[in-house]
């Protein structure tokens, strides 16, 4: 066992024998717990054929198990006053739980329960179908998330990574319980896997309790991603026409991993951009000039690759005039150092964000949990602040300056009537 203490001994970290990585923040002073299995099996380790397998069999591992039913699975935390629910990535799938500090065992034994011995009966999977087939209408009716899913399939095309996480009903349909199981066996393993636990705990408890479950993996050691490939030299669009009172505008620029040294960089220009009602963004483009009621930016970060996104629904005769103020913020960006008084109201938002989301044993599980399995680390709140304080404006301007360009850029659009050549046209001026 090997435990290594982190941020202050609020984070601890030990490595079982069976292969299964344990991660704790206990915070005393609170009255719940949060915990998570974070699998290390996502939309980036399938392929054409069974795209959409890690959302289907994360909806799979709520319909039962070798002793309890869907219906004991939720009430043996909804009993309790409880939380249980589950979500996939490009690069992991998470089930999680939160309950009360006195129940925090019972959380983890259905947690485990549910990965170690689903039933996955026939009947369940496909009765599962109809559901996941229907939520990807739903989201095909939803234009502002949909965008961002056409989005990823031009940012990152013809590659697992640009997959959609939900699968279409062509993959869907095709799977059956021979692929679960053959995947699980391959993904569901304990070398791939992190138990992250924050709340009112002792790391030895945790540690204690989950060695109860963990028996040594020797026929896999996880799931293989491929590298994301750059396939394209110039600005890609994908246009979708529809009678919609909006048009939805989701736009990426090809970045860098999560490991990057600018990657904290690459946060406060994301912020700068369009991350708060303070952003640039935010002021021209609703603030100034009405043209949209949401617009923001966000960044996206995997293990070798990564972006920067934005979305924002506009009035539909205006989009292309909405898109020119956008590119003419992204050209201020390259051209002009961010004033001192910008960049440290930048500095202070993120900050601020940071510490005041870990306040929660949720988001604190979310935290220690995705940076054990990504990273294999969790790096303390002093370095990270330290990271973002150091900062310059000249780093944000030579930051803008590699990414901002056509060649990195991609566009999807969803409304009616949309110009493509003018969008393009437009983009091309980055």
């Amino acid at each position: 066992m090997n435990n290594t203490p982190s941020d202050a001994g609020t984070v601890s970290v030990s490595g079982l024998a069976g292969g299964l990585t344990v991660v704790t923040r206990t915070m005393p002073h609170m009255e719940s717990v949060s915990m998570g299995l974070w699998v290390g099996a996502g939309s980036r380790h399938e392929n054409s054929r069974n795209n959409g397998i890690s959302h289907f069999l994360e909806h799979l591992l709520f319909k039962g198990t070798g002793k309890r039913s869907q219906k004991q699975i939720t009430r043996a935390i909804e009993g309790v006053g409880g939380s249980l629910n589950g979500f996939t990535a490009e690069e992991y799938t998470c089930y999680l739980a939160k309950v009360g500090s006195r129940h925090w065992k019972r959380g983890l034994d259905v947690l485990i329960d549910m990965y170690l011995d689903p039933a996955l009966k026939p009947g369940d999977i496909e009765k599962e179908k109809g559901v996941i087939l229907q939520e990807i209408n739903m989201y095909r009716d939803i234009p502002a998330q949909f965008v961002n899913e056409l989005l990823g399939t031009i940012l990152w095309p013809d590659q697992p990574l640009g997959f959609m996480i939900i699968g279409s009903p062509e993959s869907v349909n095709r799977l059956g319980r021979d692929d679960f199981m053959s995947y699980m066996r391959r993904g569901y393993v304990w070398r791939n896997t992190v138990l992250a636990v924050a709340g009112k705990i002792k790391h030895a408890d945790v540690v204690r309790e989950a060695g109860r479950y963990v028996k040594a993996d020797a026929h896999s050691r996880g799931l293989n991603a491929l590298k994301a490939k750059t396939l394209y030299r110039s600005p890609r669009l994908k246009v979708v026409d529809r009678k919609t009172e909006q048009t939805h505008l989701a736009m990426g620029v090809r970045a860098f991993g999560r490991s990057h040294p600018d990657r904290y960089v690459l946060k406060l220009l994301s912020v700068i951009l369009g991350g708060n009602m303070s952003s640039r963004l935010f002021q021209q483009i609703r603030e100034k000039h009405s043209l949209a009621y949401a617009i923001g930016t966000s960044v996206s970060l995997f293990g070798d690759a990564g972006s920067m996104n934005l979305s924002a629904g506009l009035r539909n005769e205006k989009t292309n005039r909405a898109l020119s103020l956008v590119v003419e913020e992204l050209r201020r960006l390259k051209e002009q150092c961010v004033g001192a008084r910008e960049l440290n109201r930048t500095k202070e938002f993120c900050v601020m964000q940071l510490l005041l989301s870990l306040e929660k044993t949720m988001n604190s599980m979310l935290w220690v949990g995705e940076s054990m399995l990504c990273l294999g680390r969790v790096r303390s709140t002093g370095e990270i602040i330290d990271d973002i304080k150091a900062v310059t404006p000249r780093d944000i301007r030579r930051v803008a300056r590699l990414v901002f360009r056509p060649e990195r850029l991609a566009l999807a659009a969803i409304g009616p009537d949309i110009e493509e050549c003018e969008l393009e046209e437009t983009i091309r001026k980055v």
